[in-house]
């Protein structure tokens, strides 16, 4: 082989994750299936039942195709993201090589080219594609983050939305994460709300451990949900100054405890269903309950901005996107299941689902063991989630305001101490004040949760196509092109999302 191609192969070659990084089609479904299947889940069936079974099945269905669609954008981004890398390493390494080998004539080089594709199997020169021959210079080896997207693709102010957009939405997934938790303390700690009381507005204002009186001055349950918040925060807080990573007996862990959580609530509306009958009596279409359906399901459908971590290292993607149908259809049947059964179960749904299980006076100890569980639920899971985010959303402020390039450099202060506490203290000032998770879930679904979901994607998938097509020439192929590949689909994601927003904003304004 000349000299030139060795070099060239030795250098050019990718990256691979190690054998044992590595996983099957199966298990990268099954991460993404846990990834999507999580907290916001609990949010469904209370904004299943507002706006009516039938409106709600309709809009879950649709808006998990939407979801789906934007995943295969995510997907073929960020095959454009590795054929640039590919091809900015191709022509370094192509220049490096020719200085190397000055000796060489230009017409032994050009003897050499047609060889270029066979020799080597991860290049090739755009040139020599066509329709029917997918380009190796798309794959999803590399891991690309969706910033790493954004700084590739999108101009100067795209880049500062994208981040304004993440961060926002990461404070919503903390604040959403530090109420539900306070939430669920608070109504396993105090006693149980009267069941003939129906003003659910002043719930906060009774007295926590003694609902029968009122006296001035007493404990309340508001006061009990402000001591869980702060001890929630001085307990997790702190992890956010720190590098904190998710092990994988930590994940195995909480997915266990996600999934045995599931099947007891599902099990247990089944159960009242079949023992006592329909307690809830939702409509079948309430237009006014769908701005806090369209947040629940945005929130509930997310996984985009984990997305490639996920599917890098996954073993033969060639049928990837048939896969991911999959599993998005199952999901979509398991929301319609958990939907279903709570909205008919129950006659009065709590924003959190698990708050339907508080714990009761029971005799059957069993029965009073799992309604712990159930209430506590949100307070295992998300605890372990929430440094995992914080610190998430320090580095992202950091990248938005800081050179990353220099970050030691900075005084002390900027590099270890601003960022961690922006990254905490307004979750905590929000959520100390603000404690309804629907007006947050219905904030963080349908703003920030439009712009990572469908704007994002979108965006980026256009810039990311023009982008390639001028640097590689339209004949290059990419065989992880989204099936949505024609123009009219993202037009139509792109006046859907400002549709819905401004819908969502017109029906706030009215309440207020």
């Amino acid at each position: 082989m000349p000299r030139f191609f060795w070099f060239l192969r030795r250098r050019f070659r990718m990256p691979v994750a190690e054998p044992g990084d590595q996983y099957s089609i199966w298990v990268g479904l099954i991460y993404i299936f846990n990834l999507i299947v999580g907290t916001g889940a609990l949010t469904l069936p209370a904004a299943f039942a507002r706006a009516g079974w039938g409106l709600s099945t309709i809009s879950l269905v649709f808006l998990a195709f939407l979801s789906f669609m934007n995943a295969t954008y995510v997907i073929e981004t960020m095959a454009c993201a590795n054929a640039v890398f590919k091809w900015k390493r191709l022509q370094t390494i192509k220049r490096d090589s020719i200085q190397n080998h000055e000796g060489d004539s230009e017409d032994d080089l050009q003897d050499e080219r047609p060889h270029h594709s066979n020799s080597i199997g991860d290049l090739e020169e755009p040139l020599v594609c066509g329709e029917s021959i997918p380009s190796r210079y798309y794959s999803l080896d590399r891991r690309v983050e969706l910033g790493e997207m954004a700084n590739l693709f999108l101009n100067h102010t795209g880049r500062n939305m994208f981040y304004i957009t993440l961060c926002v939405y990461l404070y919503g997934d903390l604040s959403i994460y530090s109420a539900a938790v306070a939430k669920s303390v608070m109504d396993v700690v105090c006693s149980t709300v009267p069941s003939n009381y129906t003003n659910s507005s002043d719930w906060d204002s009774l007295p926590c451990f003694n609902t029968s009186t009122s006296a001035p001055g007493v404990y309340t349950r508001l006061d009990c949900y402000h001591t869980a918040l702060l001890t929630f925060f001085s307990v997790m807080g702190p992890f956010v100054f720190f590098n904190v990573q998710k092990t994988k007996y930590l994940q195995l862990f909480t997915s266990g405890m996600r999934w045995l959580a599931f099947a007891i609530m599902i099990t247990m509306a089944i159960h009242l269903l079949i023992g006592s009958g329909p307690q809830g009596k939702p409509p079948s279409f309430d237009v006014t309950g769908l701005p806090t359906l369209f947040g629940a399901c945005v929130y509930s459908f997310m996984c985009h901005h984990s997305l490639p971590g996920l599917i890098s290292p996954i073993r033969g993607k060639a049928r990837l996107g048939t896969h991911l149908a999959l599993d998005y259809s199952l999901i979509t049947i398991f929301y319609l299941l958990l939907a279903f059964t709570g909205a008919f179960a129950f006659a009065n749904l709590n924003d959190l689902y698990t708050l339907n299980f508080v714990p009761t006076d029971n005799e059957n100890v069993f029965l009073e063991i799992v309604e712990y569980f159930l209430a506590l639920f949100p307070v295992f899971t998300l605890s372990t989630s929430f440094p995992i985010i914080a610190i998430t959303l320090r580095n992202n402020l950091q990248s938005m305001f800081l050179d990353t390039s220099r970050v030691e450099s900075y005084n002390f202060v900027l590099r270890k101490l601003l960022f961690p506490v922006v990254a905490v203290v307004p979750p905590l000032l929000l959520t100390y004040f603000l404690e309804d998770i629907s007006m947050l879930i219905r904030f963080t679904g349908s703003y920030a949760g439009t712009g990572i979901q469908y704007l994002i994607p979108t965006f980026l998938v256009l810039s990311a196509r023009r982008h390639c097509a001028g640097l590689l020439g339209l004949g290059v192929v990419n065989k992880y092109k989204s099936p949505f590949s024609n123009i009219a689909w993202a037009v139509f994601v792109l006046l859907w999302s400002f549709m819905c927003i401004i819908l969502v904003s017109v029906n706030m304004f009215e309440k207020s």
